[in-house]
């Protein structure tokens, strides 16, 4: 699939075995969270742009690259917030936002809470972190209100997507590159992925 990039290595697929696992602890799953989104990451910025420069090393003088694009990493809350520390660990010369956006059942559409990005933000690349990409309608949402700011290129990071996820935000917006772990089987009635790993803001911070 055009713009999907499955992200395959065995840590990560040995750590998503203790994500799917019901009786690992919120703890756990908090620190395995953070350590896959810095693998991620590392797949993710691989075109990242840089420039030469000379340092002096303790014995001579050397050419060494500097990254010189400085991406924004948006965390999707809160799961996304699951992600941002590690993310922000592998990329320290980035800065960060925030969108709180969430479906309602009632109305049957998303309802945004909470939009936060740096003043700089025109022009700039987005790393959208999100552990689950589902129905899609949250992201959706994320990308139309990140796009009124006129930020640069928009790559999705995630741990795992459905096939219908992945169609349906790419109907809208095919420009988004989405990177996963896997891809799940489909989704359940509730648009739960399935066998997925549950809730993950819920089982992030035991709010069962």
């Amino acid at each position: 699939m055009k713009n999907f990039h499955l992200v395959e290595h065995p840590i990560l697929k040995h750590k998503l075995g203790f994500l799917r696992d019901k009786e690992t602890r919120s703890s756990e799953f908090r620190s395995i969270i953070k350590e896959m989104s810095r693998l991620i990451a590392y797949e993710a910025t691989r075109e990242i742009k840089t420039k030469s420069t000379t340092v002096e090393t303790p014995m001579a003088t050397a050419n060494v690259d500097r990254i010189e694009e400085k991406p924004i990493i948006v965390s999707i809350m809160r799961a996304g917030n699951g992600m941002l520390d590690g993310l922000l660990s592998m990329l320290p010369f980035a800065s960060a936002g925030h969108i709180g956006i969430y479906r309602d059942k009632f109305i049957k559409n998303t309802v945004e809470y909470y939009f936060k990005l740096p003043d700089d933000c025109k022009g700039r690349p987005i790393l959208l972190a999100d552990p689950l990409l589902a129905t899609a309608d949250t992201a959706i949402a994320c990308v139309d209100r990140l796009k009124q700011y006129e930020v640069g290129p928009i790559k999705m990071l995630c741990i795992l997507v459905s096939n219908e996820g992945l169609e349906r935000l790419h109907h809208f917006h095919p420009d988004v590159e989405v990177y996963a772990v896997a891809k799940e089987e489909g989704l359940t009635k509730d648009g739960y992925l399935l066998p997925g790993l549950g809730d993950a803001g819920s089982r992030l911070y035991q709010t069962y």
